[in-house]
């Protein structure tokens, strides 16, 4: 018999059934020319993950110093306002996803954007006069970041460029160049409180860029843009005709002398895509709930943008369903107290931290008006033991125990950022500490001896 013949048996009245009878004497008998992979193993990552870097991991993860054993490590590096517990989510939120579980409603699927009735609270939540919204500008997501990665995946292709803040967060970067997007940085500008260079911005822009990403109030920052700059931003977008994405997810997270703009709100001819949820005002960021709203008032991204990211929310069906659940009593119970006491937390821990690192000679903070971080320059050439910031927080780490990022991690080196979450005594010994390792290494610069003396 041939060893490959197939034989085909009829049955009677049953179906036909296909039998294959494979006889194989020998390995050696096997064609040569048989199709398929090539009997050895070959399994590599694909060009994906390997264009995926992220640099605050690279950084930190490649930092072998261990800290001072003698004193008690203070992490002043994490942007989770959770990790201390001293800034615990109001009892309405807490009591909210209980009553969601308990109700038995939401334990399976949702559609991939979103619950109709999740998705209108937001939409009711977020509506004003100048900037209209329903729940079909809505779409949730698993957090702010998937908000993010959804933007730019629906707006740029492989080859375009998207704009980014310099220092920025570096999620932009990494999920950009994952896609095979370019990033291009502009600048921002410490003397002016972190305001962008606009003339600068606008330079860097060509018929491959496919967004401006716009983050409001800053990661790292802590900056506020006014009305007036959002309003200049906003109108180099129209001129140039680029749609605009919108990383507002510390909206309203703003000291008591200033005021956060959404946006959206100042413009109706410049198309947004505005990207927030419940991490960070709510204090919940594990709980990964994050939306986007859609601003197109003049109807540039059509139906195409819309249905584009509908396709991309079904890559993964949605975010958690039982938060979906308790959104109306989080957005609607959560008592305005919860806010001004986290608030007022955040200002009087900004307004020490700010004043301790000022009067240390070497230093650079720069005071900020809202989120949870404040950005510190470096006067390295008064402390030459250093080649750059990640050595200078590296040591920091080796001596005092006290862990800031180096703002390398956000493509500004010589500063470094200090988030301002943590209890008030800590950031009282960190301060102290700083000011303590600063005084030992501090020297001065060549010609000004004087100075010094003073």
């Amino acid at each position: 018999m041939d060893p490959y013949m197939i034989q085909l048996h009829d049955h009677g009245n049953l179906p036909s059934v296909l039998d294959v009878h494979v006889n194989i004497p020998g390995r050696s008998s096997v064609p040569g020319k048989m199709k398929g992979r090539k009997a050895r193993w070959s399994v590599r990552p694909s060009d994906m993950s390997n264009k995926t870097f992220n640099p605050i991991r690279a950084i930190v993860d490649s930092m072998k110093v261990k800290p001072n054993p003698n004193k008690t490590m203070i992490a002043l590096s994490i942007g989770d306002p959770t990790v201390f517990g001293n800034l615990p989510t109001d009892p309405e939120v807490t009591r909210a996803i209980k009553d969601a579980l308990e109700s038995g409603k939401y334990n399976g699927y949702a559609p991939s954007t979103g619950y109709l009735s999740s998705r209108e609270e937001v939409a009711s939540y977020y509506h004003c006069p100048e900037a209209p919204l329903e729940a079909k500008d809505v779409i949730l997501t698993s957090g702010c970041s998937q908000a993010i990665e959804l933007c730019l995946a629906v707006l740029a292709n492989p080859g375009q460029n998207i704009l980014v803040p310099r220092p920025g967060f570096s999620l932009y970067r990494t999920l950009a160049e994952s896609m095979g997007i370019e990033v291009k940085p502009y600048n921002l500008l410490p003397e002016k409180f972190w305001e962008i260079d606009l003339k600068q911005l606008e330079s860097l822009i060509d018929e491959k860029t496919a967004c401006l990403v716009v983050n409001n109030p800053s990661n790292p920052c802590g900056s506020v843009f006014s009305r007036s700059h959002l309003q200049k931003i906003l109108a180099v977008a129209a001129r140039q005709c680029v749609p605009i994405l919108a990383d507002e997810i510390y909206g309203d997270m703003v000291f008591s002398d200033s005021k956060f703009e959404p946006l959206a709100t100042l413009s109706s001819n410049v198309p947004i895509l505005s990207c927030g949820g419940l991490a960070k005002r709510w204090l919940v960021p594990g709980w990964r709930m994050g939306w986007i709203l859609i601003h197109d008032r003049r109807d540039i991204f059509g139906n195409e943008i819309r249905d584009g990211l509908v396709k991309l929310s079904q890559r993964i069906l949605g975010p958690c369903t039982l938060v979906q659940g308790a959104l109306k009593s989080i957005l609607h119970r959560t008592p305005q107290e919860f806010y001004h006491n986290t608030l007022s937390f955040l200002k009087s821990n900004a307004d020490l931290c700010y004043g301790a690192l000022a009067a240390i000679p070497g230093l650079r903070p720069i005071r900020p008006s809202g989120a949870m971080y404040l950005m510190v320059g470096i006067e390295m050439e008064h402390f030459p033991e250093f080649e750059n910031d990640v050595e200078f927080t590296e040591q920091l780490v080796a001596e005092q125990s006290v862990h800031c990022l180096p703002a390398t991690c956000f493509e500004y080196p010589h500063f470094f950022r200090v988030v301002i979450t943590i209890p008030e005594v800590m950031m009282l010994e960190a301060c102290s500490r700083i000011q303590e390792f600063c005084e030992q290494h501090y020297h001065c610069a060549e010609g000004s001896q004087e100075e010094c003396d003073k």
